[in-house]
């Protein structure tokens, strides 16, 4: 189950990739002009902002998206473009609780798209990420990709 669902992930990542994850050098504004005219070819969803998502899990129906001022608990894999692992709630066996707002902008915009048991994999460009700046073992100007699950919204903090 877990090569499988490893396999599930690389597949939505890379197809992520190659619907337009190409950032280094460019200025925000053209990194946003290439993410409105890429195709979004099976189930890639592309927002205004240039966030890609795939949903990859579909949670109850009737459950309720968080809003900028709520709490929320996940758990989380983020990888560089090139695969590398740089923190996973995953891994430690944790899930994370924290504000939708306390987050990178990427993360913010998606989960508002979320409801309780959706998971989805998601191409943060560099603008909605971190930018210009290194974060530990983030190199500056990357581009980030999520796999990112919602357990549980935990209302304002």
């Amino acid at each position: 189950m877990k090569h499988a669902t490893s396999a599930l992930i690389l597949s939505a990542a890379l197809l992520l990739i190659a619907t337009g994850c190409q950032s280094g050098g460019k200025s925000e504004s053209a990194q946003k002009s290439a993410a409105k005219s890429n195709a979004t070819p099976n189930g890639v969803t592309t927002t205004a902002s240039g966030l890609r998502y795939k949903m990859l899990t579909s949670g109850p129906a009737g459950g309720k998206s968080p809003t900028i001022t709520d709490s929320v608990t996940v758990h989380y894999r983020g990888t560089l473009t090139n695969g590398t692992v740089f923190d996973s709630s995953y891994d430690r066996g944790q899930p994370a609780t924290f504000g939708v707002n306390q987050v990178i902008p990427g993360w913010t915009e998606a989960l508002q798209l979320m409801k309780p048991g959706d998971e989805f994999a998601l191409y943060i460009p560099s603008y909605l990420g971190y930018g210009p700046q290194s974060m530990g073992s983030i190199p500056a100007n990357s581009d980030l990709i999520f796999q990112v699950q919602l357990l549980q919204v935990n209302g304002a903090p």
